[in-house]
């Protein structure tokens, strides 16, 4: 049997799930599983004596590179390396370098498969170097295969020892979990200990119904594994517990598992897209590959070998590279690979040959491709068979997928006609030695039913088709149908995956029923998952015929999520009209509603008592049902807003029900009293908003606890409306206030009463957080908010019952793509927030359990909500970390405390406190900490920071104020800790590039001849003289005349000293008649031009 020249894998995985790779000559020591018949039938009896033996055939085939000289000699030693015995363990020992094995050396662990038969992947483990002693902990081997099958003399005389029972062996720190985890060990309850995070994963409902779905256990266990966003759930419904395996940073768009199913493969595609391979036992990654898409295109269709020792993948490129991986060797680059073309259409699925890894095939729509793998040369040749409509008369339909014949020299591809096209291979196996030109044609158009194909797979000695109008069907190998299964009524099938072990009639009294041949034979196959494509998946026992339901979750986008105000419940809405309640500390479902067609949940909200459940819908209708049996509470829904409904709120007393759609209107329902009872009616609408209505808000007011409702809007508005002076059909408003200059404001949250001020907190795109009084509107407050890639999109307060503290609040948010928490009262300090990515591909919605313990995330397109424990603690010791007082805010400076940006900035304070009490002056300084508010814009603008007017006056407002609620006066000074502190949170967070530039010049200017956007000298004198902030002309004749250099030395460094009239400069002899980006940085502001971020 040839073996490999590839290095072994070097791993050691650490009790915390880290796995690192070393280089060197190392020892493998790999687990032998449990084999009960051996423990049964050996108890006490040392296997050294027989486990001798297949160790000199192992080494005599080794040495010669041959099979084995008997196929029954070969299971014995495939039984040695895959059983489960505590007994007997393997090691390899290999003393070559790197260089050494790729060029011809003998090193491999265990050879690689030859194709004669079925062969159970390695057990990774723990590796100890050669020039390091065997700990105590560690068992001596019954087996040293050494290179080449050579004993060195020394050795050859030497005694195994007899090893300890596995029961008594326990990991010590250095030791792989990989090596000592069982199967059972997945599912443990984690440890306070363990939960190091501030927001640690607790559940994960719906999955990815667009990837495959596999049955990984079926006895005691009944464990599935599928992709919920980019993560990876293991989900044992007996149990009804949840094991993640969380790695990627992207949406996974790949799994594939091997037939042991003790090794997981995941892909995804973005960003630093990973490959990463697991152990099916510990979920531990045993294998990161970084550079398998260097153009983060992603993996589009990926496999194993029957041995688990291969990987193949394909990406998703528009030329798609198929790469076969040694994975168990210490490499980062493919062993082989090819190129296909765009002509060849998106191949989305790739199989090995299960008895000949050297063979591969993979098809798209439109195309098959056959492969075969030049092992010794590390050559991937393949071939394109060429199949019209024409070749057989007949319509052959798009390719699903693709499988070898197990009894036959051919493959076999499922279409959308219901046929199966068989495609023959010849001539037959070659000796690999060169690869000839490939033949592979189309032979035979197997016409098996009218519906399409959509899963083509095999079983034992069974064919099996799973179509969309949810029958399975098992053939034969001559393709004779043996049974189906068509009684179910199942959508479209998605995905079939069968037990790893077959199953085996108990007495008489098996429920297998009869299969369709004459004899009629109990059909005895594997149980099976089924994954269909409305995203459900059955668990079928064949003994009996036994559909059982595991994951009904939802097919479409979810938007929609909602927390009860007092109990464990939450409530799901999917656009396709599921609507489905939760008990998230059981994590059990509770009850759920369909609607009909056409009406999608975009929005839901509980009221204050918790007994009513009001939903907007896609196409505008507006619910109100009862909380507990999801049953209407109005005769007939609401139908009064043209459009999709995205918000949706409930007063504090519930009088009121407030909705918003992405028509920009805002609708009020009240409840009435008719004929002595209360009801809902429709009460006034308005469109309010110019633009998309981006948080709407009820509150209370201050003096007489009356509802009061506000929304906020990309238009940068905010409005309040008088809900007690509005009448049937007019919704009146209160007043209107504008938030932002220029940032778009994202979310809002009234302000929880930490302070004695009331304020409104508004979140805008510039990522800052800006608190508002509540009454005057007043910005009060401009602070640096998370900063973790984008700005954030909504943002809730976590339950006074979070913490025992009432003064200690947080709040949780989420962003583009993450969750995270905040610690209150925001001040810029970057330690009081973290966050962790949620959905890779966009959170559409968050809400938070009554009692602060959970978050939930909403992952829209992804179809799933995410549960994530809250962890204060861990918040709380990022912040006792980072350091008190302005330590956290010194690290946000260039160079921090000792850096040159501070020493500057304190020569500039204290610059202003002279120039505030005048440069020539022969009285006494008065020295002292502060600096008068009239000189704070002057040193932000030395600085480099230019804030407009309108900023000026946040910061001064925000300063004059900040005592005033506790001592009735105004401050007018400031400290350099105060300042320090203003600057961080009202500079931009990022600087400005010159892409904020370039940007500017688009909506402003032209293209001109160059190809560059530039504006006319004139229009831009006229932007700076009537448009936003503007100048007067003397204020412009000054600014100019200052960046020109034509102020004498000093100007204007006390007001009124000199008599100098800027006015007098010519800017049309100063300025050029084009002006762009670069010529205004450069040229005008005398800046050099930045590298963007």
């Amino acid at each position: 049997m040839p073996i490999g020249e590839d290095k072994p894998l070097k791993e050691s995985v650490s009790r915390d799930g880290q796995a690192s790779q070393r280089k060197g000559s190392m020892e493998r020591i790999v687990e032998m599983p449990n084999d009960a018949e051996e423990s049964e039938g050996t108890s006490g009896e040392a296997p050294e004596e027989s486990m001798r033996s297949i160790a000199d055939r192992t080494s005599q085939a080794l040495k010669a590179q041959m099979p084995f000289v008997s196929e029954e000699n070969e299971l014995i030693y495939l039984e040695a390396l895959t059983a489960t015995s505590p007994q007997s363990s393997l090691e390899i020992s290999s003393g070559k370098s790197e260089e050494t094995e790729k060029s011809g050396g003998v090193g491999k662990v265990f050879g690689e498969s030859s194709g004669q038969g079925p062969q159970e992947p390695p057990e990774l483990a723990h590796q100890i170097p050669n020039d390091t002693a065997d700990p105590p902990s560690v068992r001596k081997s019954s087996i040293r295969v050494y290179e080449n099958g050579n004993i060195p003399d020394e050795e050859k005389d030497e005694q195994v020892e007899e090893e300890e029972p596995s029961s008594s062996i326990k990991p010590t720190p250095q030791e792989s979990l990989v090596y000592f985890t069982k199967e059972d060990d997945l599912f443990r309850e984690k440890s306070e200990e363990e939960k190091i995070y501030p927001l640690n994963l607790a559940w994960c409902y719906g999955w990815n119904s667009s990837l495959p779905i596999y049955n990984m256990r079926d006895e005691d266990q009944r464990v599935v594994l599928y992709a919920c966003s980019h993560t990876i759930v293991l989900f044992d419904a007996i149990k009804n517990s949840q094991h993640h395996l969380q790695g990627h940073s992207n949406v996974i768009t790949c799994i594939c598992v091997s037939e042991n199913r003790r090794w997981i493969a995941t892909a995804d595609k973005g960003p630093r897209c990973l490959v990463i391979i697991w152990d099916g036992f510990s979920g531990i990654p045993v294998h990161t590959i970084f550079d398998s898409c260097p153009d983060e295109n992603g993996i589009k269709a990926m496999a194993m070998t029957k041995d688990a020792k291969f990987l193949v993948t394909i990406d998703d490129a528009t030329f798609q590279k198929v790469c076969i991986w040694r994975w168990t060797v210490d490499t980062e680059t493919p062993a082989c690979s090819v190129t296909l073309e765009p002509d060849m259409g998106v191949h989305e699925y790739i199989i090995f040959n299960p008895v000949n890894h050297r063979e591969l095939v993979s098809n798209s729509k439109s195309h098959l491709v056959y492969y075969e793998w030049d092992e010794a040369n590390d050559i991937l040749g393949f071939s394109v068979p060429v199949l019209t409509e024409k070749t057989f008369n007949k319509i052959v339909g798009k390719f699903s997928q693709s499988i070898f014949h197990f009894a036959t020299r051919r493959i076999l591809t499922a279409t959308s006609e219901g046929k199966l096209v068989v495609w023959d291979l010849h001539p037959p196996p070659r000796s690999y030695t060169s690869l000839e030109v490939l033949h592979i044609k189309a032979c035979k158009l197997v016409h098996l039913q009218k519906d399409a194909l959509t899963v083509l797979t095999s079983v034992d000695k069974y064919f099996v088709t799973g179509d969309v109008r949810g029958h399975i069907r098992f053939y034969d190998s001559k393709l004779s149908l043996v049974n189906w299964y068509s009684q179910f009524k199942l959508s479209p099938i998605v995905m079939l995956s069968f037990s790893k072990n077959p199953l085996f009639p108990m007495g008489d009294k098996s429920g297998f029923p009869s299969d369709c041949t004459l004899p009629g034979n109990p059909f005895i196959v594997r149980n099976f998952i089924i994954g269909t494509s409305d995203a459900r998946v059955y668990h079928l026992t064949t003994d009996g015929t036994k559909l059982e339901e595991v994951l009904i979750e939802p097919k479409e986008a979810i938007h929609a999520i909602t927390c009860h105000p007092y109990k464990p419940l939450i409530a799901i809405g999917s656009v396709c009209g599921l609507l489905k309640m939760w008990n998230y500390r059981k994590k059990l479902y509770v009850v759920s509603r369909i609607f009909e067609d056409g009406l999608g949940v975009q929005s839901l909200t509980f009221n204050s008592e918790g007994f009513l459940l009001g939903a907007g819908f896609t196409e505008g209708t507006v619910y109100i049902m009862d909380a507990v049996s999801l049953k209407n509470e109005t005769p007939e829904p609401f139908k009064y807003s043209r459009g999709n409904v995205t918000l949706i709120s409930f007063s504090h007393d519930s009088q009121f029900l407030a909705t918003a759609d992405v028509n920009f209107t805002v609708a009020v329902y009240k409840v009435m009293v008719k004929n002595g009872e209360k009801v809902w009616e429709y009460l006034a609408r308005l469109h309010s908003h110019h633009k998309k209505i981006q948080s709407l808000l009820f509150g209370v007011q201050l003096d007489s606890h009356e509802p009061r409702l506000l929304s906020l809007g990309k238009d940068r508005l905010l409005i309040e409306y008088d809900l007690l002076n509005s009448t049937k059909d007019h919704l009146e408003v209160l007043d209107i206030h504008r938030t932002d200059q220029e940032a778009i404001p994202k979310c809002m949250v009234w302000y929880p009463p930490i302070t004695r001020e009331s304020f409104l907190l508004i979140c805008n795109s510039v990522y800052k957080v800006k608190l508002f009084n509540s009454t005057t509107k007043m910005c009060r407050k401009t602070l640096i908010g998370p900063t973790y890639g984008s700005p954030i999109e909504q943002v809730l307060v976590l339950p006074e019952k979070a913490t025992n503290d009432s003064r200690q609040r947080y709040l949780a948010f989420i962003n583009k793509d993450k969750v995270g928490l905040q610690i209150l009262p925001v001040d810029g300090n970057p330690h009081k927030t973290a966050a962790i990515i949620c959905h890779p591909n966009g959170v559409s919605s968050v809400t938070v359990s009554y009692d602060g313990t959970y978050v939930f995330t909403a992952g829209g397109d992804d179809h799933t909500v995410l549960q994530w424990e809250i962890n204060l603690g861990a918040l709380e010791a990022a912040v006792y970390l980072g350091g008190k007082d302005l330590t956290p805010f010194y690290g946000l400076l260039d160079g921090g405390r000792e850096g040159e940006f501070y020493k500057e900035l304190e020569d500039y304070f204290y610059y202003s406190q002279l120039r505030s009490q005048g440069i020539d002056t022969m009285e006494t300084r008065k020295v002292s900490t502060n600096i008068p508010l009239s000189e704070l814009p002057f040193i932000m603008r030395a600085i480099g920071f230019y804030p407009s007017e309108e900023q000026i006056d946040d910061m001064l407002n925000e300063i004059k104020f900040s005592e005033y609620v506790d001592t009735g006066k105004l401050v007018d000074s400031i400290t350099l800790p105060d300042f320090v502190k203003v600057y961080i949170n009202h500079r931009p967070p990022f600087g400005q590039t010159m892409s904020d530039i370039r940007n500017s010049f688009k909506v402003l200017g032209y293209l001109n001849k160059d190809g560059e956007m530039a504006v006319r000298r004139e229009d831009f004198l006229e932007l700076l003289l009537t448009k936003g902030e503007h100048m007067t002309e003397e204020e412009l004749s000054d600014c100019f005349s200052t960046l020109f250099g034509l102020n004498p030395e000093g100007w204007k460094s006390e007001p009124a000293t000199l008599d100098y009239k800027g006015s007098g400069i010519c800017l049309e002899e100063e300025l050029p008649e084009e002006i762009t980006a670069e010529i205004f940085t450069a040229d005008i502001l005398g800046l050099p031009i930045p590298e963007d971020i």
